[in-house]
């Protein structure tokens, strides 16, 4: 790895983590939280394939830890996601 590299891993991940915790703030932004599954899924797959594609990584802590957060994260999101629907359409039905 050179600098370049971990400098734009670095972006990467700040830029992530400024969408997900603007996610955070307004839960019920729709593109956010859809930009904000992807990041996840972004990152669950960038992982994923390092280990098992590239072969530049191996399942150690260091990696298992952010495929662990990136799957219930996307998890958590896509069950959430359901109720986010289900706020709506009520919301929906109390202003007709």
């Amino acid at each position: 790895v050179n600098g370049l590299q971990a400098r734009t891993f670095g972006v990467w991940t700040l830029l992530s983590s400024v969408i997900r915790c603007l996610c955070a703030i307004d839960i019920h932004n729709r593109t956010l939280y859809y930009i904000t599954l992807f990041t996840f899924c972004l990152a669950l797959v960038h992982f994923l394939s390092e280990v098992f594609i590239y072969h530049t990584a191996s399942l150690t802590i260091g990696v298992m830890a952010p495929l662990m957060v990136a799957s219930f994260s996307m998890l958590g999101m896509l069950i959430g996601l359901q109720y986010l629907e289900v706020e709506e359409l009520s919301q929906n039905k109390k202003k007709n």
